[in-house]
């Protein structure tokens, strides 16, 4: 942390480096097979769409076109985002991910708008709907979401690029699932209206999701202090340490949506490294592994210019 000062002082760097990048290995194969499945798809449903003329299907092919963009785009942020760390990018490449997750946000939502605008336009018209294209391509879709959700599932909570991959996927599942549902009661029925309904009920489903995860990659960009960390109590056990009389210029961020970091000013006693120890410690209770830490003579506070 740069404070634009010339004078000479001590760095305590009380943390294990890992930027050799080995945080978690983002699971290229799962996301390839994702990507693969739901392009295929895609067509499909698109054909399948229409050839029956059904709105739902039609929704879900576009769910399709921008799960296939995003897993792709979501693919490369992986490949891009386990480089290693240089002199160029200290932290590595990771918020390459952030950024993916970004705008698989941003393209869920667009495509909810989409839904709903199509939606409305059909209120009050009539509209024929093969039933069983429909349900032939829906089907198809949900075992291929399935897969592709099952590859994805057990490494979400690793990587926000991935979590967003899965997004898109699970509201295909469920898709795939309204599609069929509404397929299935037009086909008995004849209310047609059931596939507008259905196309709503996707749009219910995901754009609290989307929304959601567009908040979490913005709040990671803008280098909020992550969700779940509390400041104050981390201030607070640095505060208790022996020696330490003041903690200022507290700084908690994450880069990649999963790990934390901090920095952080202690004023000590006495120049005792010890309390670096203590300092790491005391981080490690809130999830933090990676801090730098500055020890700070009483009489040096004179000379700082404090972080807002």
């Amino acid at each position: 942390m740069s404070h634009g000062h010339s004078h000479t002082h001590t760095h305590g760097h009380g943390h294990e480096h890992g930027h050799d990048h080995s945080y978690v290995n983002t699971p290229l194969k799962a996301l390839a097979i994702a990507a693969t499945v739901t392009g295929v798809i895609f067509f499909a449903e698109l054909i399948g769409g229409l050839v029956s003329g059904s709105l739902a299907l039609l929704s879900d092919a576009m769910h399709m076109l921008s799960d296939a963009a995003g897993l792709i785009i979501a693919l490369f942020a992986a490949v891009v985002g386990n480089k290693a760390a240089s002199s160029k990018a200290t932290y590595g490449y990771r918020r390459v991910e952030v950024l993916a997750a970004l705008f698989n946000a941003v393209a869920v939502t667009l495509v909810v708008v989409f839904i709903v605008v199509q939606a409305v336009r059909r209120l009050g018209s009539d509209y024929e709907i093969d039933t069983g294209m429909m349900l032939v391509v829906a089907v198809i879709g949900l075992v291929a979401n399935a897969i592709s959700a099952w590859v994805l599932s057990s490494q979400q909570d690793n990587s926000l690029n991935v979590k967003g991959a899965f997004l898109h996927v699970m509201a295909d599942l469920l898709g795939s699932v309204a599609v069929i549902i509404a397929g299935l009661i037009i086909r008995f029925t004849g209310f047609t209206f059931a596939d507008t309904i259905a196309s709503l009920l996707i749009v219910a489903f995901v754009l609290p999701r989307a929304l959601g995860l567009l908040w979490k990659t913005i709040e990671v960009l803008l280098e909020r202090v992550p969700r779940g960390v509390d400041l104050h109590e981390i201030e607070k056990a640095l505060n208790a340490l022996p020696q330490v009389m003041m903690v200022h210029d507290l700084h908690v961020w994450t880069t990649d949506g999963v790990d934390v970091l901090a920095t952080a000013h202690l004023v000590v006693q006495e120049h005792d490294y010890h309390v670096l120890d203590l300092a790491q410690e005391a981080l490690r209770e809130f999830g933090i592994e990676h801090s730098t830490i500055q020890l700070e003579h009483p009489n040096h506070i004179q000379h700082e210019e404090f972080c807002d």
